[in-house]
């Protein structure tokens, strides 16, 4: 496999102008940080960084940062990206030893239809993504492949099942973490006929309220007899 070098140069300027301005010219503003030496702000070739990061190995490829003063192994340790255009913003650059072990998250991929979704009508759910291992640099895995077509209904597959080659890799995430499993669909009870009558009636007046009206009611119309006139008498 052919080395994969990203060129980059020593950056002085800070500021959200200055990196603007950097990533109209096709870099990205980063640091390189890691090891004996200091850190150093610099600025990347974003299409080379992008290459890297769509790539099957994605943030974990190992490359050569090319600095005037030298070169330097390192992998992406974490970036930003333009949530709207989807561009690179900033990159942490890490440099690695190759004789060194180092934690590192690798993604876990599935493949297959399990069959208590096929046979007992349950849901199929990714529960972590990825999981944490120590190993050395040239040893991590691009990812975890699992055929999950045996999974039965609320049956688990956990991160102690992924194929892990433990003479070279330690897992670090928990053994017991759920990674995917198969669940029954949950369907909402639906309430008797009866208990939605009830919720959607209209409330009884309370009796105090209802006697105090009729009593309003009777004294109006006592009222209103009293007003009225006598008619006289036929002669």
């Amino acid at each position: 496999m052919d080395q994969i070098i990203v060129e980059a140069k020593p950056r002085e300027d800070r500021g959200k102008n200055s990196a603007r301005r950097m990533r109209r010219t096709g870099n990205v503003p980063g640091v390189l940080y890691g090891g004996p030496e200091a850190a150093v702000t610099v600025s990347v070739n974003a299409k080379q960084l992008g290459v890297i990061l769509r790539s099957e190995s994605g943030h974990n490829t190992i490359f050569k940062v090319k600095l005037p003063g030298g070169e330097h192994t390192a992998i992406v340790k974490d970036w930003q990206v333009d949530p709207v255009a989807g561009s690179l913003l900033h990159v942490d650059l890490l440099r690695i030893a190759m004789d060194v072990r180092m934690r590192v998250r690798v993604p876990v991929h599935t493949f297959g239809d399990p069959q208590g979704v096929k046979l007992q009508g349950g849901i199929f759910e990714m529960v972590t993504r990825d999981v944490e291992i120590e190993c050395l640099p040239s040893e991590i895995p691009a990812e975890f492949r699992v055929d999950v077509s045996g999974l039965m209904l609320n049956q688990q597959l956990r991160a102690a099942d992924l194929p892990i080659d433990t003479d070279k890799l330690r897992l670090l995430t928990d053994p017991t973490r759920v990674i995917a499993h198969v669940v029954a669909l949950r369907v909402e009870e639906e309430k008797p006929v009866e208990a939605v009558a009830a919720e959607t009636a209209t409330p009884a007046e309370p009796e105090v309220i209802k006697k105090g009206k009729k009593e309003a009611e009777e004294g109006e119309e006592g009222a209103e007899a009293e007003e009225k006139p006598e008619k006289p008498a036929k002669k």
